[in-house]
């Protein structure tokens, strides 16, 4: 394998990670990303969105810090509140 020296070098590699992993950890930074913007538009604390979601804080900390990665009822939980759901829409939607 080539040596690698950045993060981008690493992420576009196939050798290293797959199209499909690329756009699986594309999507999670994007979601998550918008949960973290949602939370704080609404001026909520993670302790404050824990107790509005069922949702308890150290569960959202290691969301928000992709330490883990989200079940769909954990999503539907912490998203609800922020005014969010979650939708599937055509590839070719996204463009």
């Amino acid at each position: 394998m080539k040596q690698v020296k950045t993060f981008s070098e690493y992420m576009n590699d196939e050798e290293r990670v797959s199209p499909a992993e690329r756009e699986k950890i594309n999507f999670e930074i994007e979601l998550i990303g918008k949960m973290i913007e949602a939370r704080e538009q609404k001026g909520l604390s993670q302790r404050e969105l824990a107790e509005i979601s069922g949702v308890k804080q150290p569960a959202i900390a290691r969301l928000e810090s992709m330490k883990t990665t989200p079940q769909i009822d954990t999503l539907f939980k912490v998203l609800n509140p922020l005014g969010y759901t979650i939708s599937i829409v055509p590839i070719n939607a996204k463009k």
